[in-house]
């Protein structure tokens, strides 16, 4: 994690103190010109855009069984908050004190559990939870950026720079990326189990690659306009990325590269739908936000919003 350095920055317990703006380092990876897995209060107005899509909205008008899960700042500190996939029936799901944080949720193969990162007992952590029982969250281990295997009994996650698979049985851990490679982030398994992708900074830049779940030699994907963050498709044919602005797919051989977000602002934090016809992510009037979750058509189309008021990120979609 590297420090926040300048005028009028001071850093206090894992908080870090910009100006006027509040930043819990949780998830800070430090890609410059992509995500930086910042989290953000903002003290500022909010400038809303958004544009509507009968489609969408008439897909999704019967009885919903799809549910989102977030990160919003919307209660004060970042909590875990949910809803139905036509943004209904939002309610927020884990509570804690001032100084506690909860973000980039993740569901489970089946649904009923959570993993997320949060700053509690002053140190950050991977913990997890059950939707029914929100407010028992168990710690599974250090560091950040967790997502499950597809059979649900493993988890990756990021520690240190460095990408790490973790068996939730047993608790044996092993580092799956190269030793000298420094600056990984954004792990996600592949819906087969056997790849996993994530991002890497470089001095050229940031890239995708991906790599054996039993570890082994990365393959890059892609290397171009600060690539991270990427998810795989639920057919294991597509990965939804971001680049500095926008969300693009690409399949894992790194053809067909194709823009999906190309309007103003900043998209970031893509997910896929279950059936794989949709992708929700994140976008802000700025690289500093507010943000606001956004579904668009996993081909590309017209958005739709899903939120607004204060901030919220991460999204993930079962």
């Amino acid at each position: 994690m590297r420090p926040i350095t300048g005028p009028g920055t001071k850093k206090i317990m894992g908080i870090k103190f910009l100006n006027n703006f509040l930043l819990p380092a949780i998830l800070l990876t430090s890609f410059p010109g992509c995500s930086e897995r910042t989290i953000e209060t903002f003290e500022s107005g909010r400038a809303v855009s958004g544009i509507g899509s009968d489609e969408y909205k008439g897909e999704k008008s019967g009885k919903v069984t799809e549910r989102i899960v977030f990160s919003s700042n919307r209660s004060g500190p970042w909590r875990i908050w949910m809803m139905n996939a036509d943004a209904s029936a939002m309610r927020q799901l884990t509570k804690g004190g001032p100084e506690e944080h909860d973000v980039d949720p993740a569901f489970s193969p089946d649904g009923r559990n959570i993993l997320l990162s949060s700053n509690r007992g002053d140190k950050i952590g991977v913990w997890k939870m059950s939707i029914d029982r929100a407010s028992r969250l168990e710690r599974v281990c250090d560091r950040d950026q967790a997502q499950w295997s597809p059979n649900g009994k493993k988890i990756v996650f990021r520690r240190n720079g460095k990408i790490y698979t973790r068996d939730l049985a047993t608790g044996k851990e092993k580092k799956i990326t190269p030793n000298d490679w420094l600056h990984c982030s954004g792990p996600a398994w592949s819906p087969d189990g056997k790849t996993i992708a994530f991002a890497c900074r470089w001095d050229a830049g940031n890239m995708i690659f991906t790599v054996e779940a039993a570890g082994g030699t990365p393959a890059k994907v892609y290397d171009k306009q600060g690539a991270c963050e990427p998810q795989w498709s639920p057919d294991g044919q597509l990965l939804a990325y971001e680049t500095e602005t926008h969300i693009s797919t690409i399949r894992p051989d790194g053809k067909e590269n194709r823009p999906i977000t190309y309007f103003g602002g900043v998209q970031r934090y893509p997910r896929w739908s279950p059936d794989g016809k949709y992708i929700v992510y994140c976008q802000g009037v700025t690289q500093r936000g507010p943000w606001e979750l956004y579904v668009i058509p996993s081909k590309g189309g017209a958005p739709v919003k899903l939120t607004e008021g204060a901030s919220d990120m991460n999204p993930d979609w079962k």
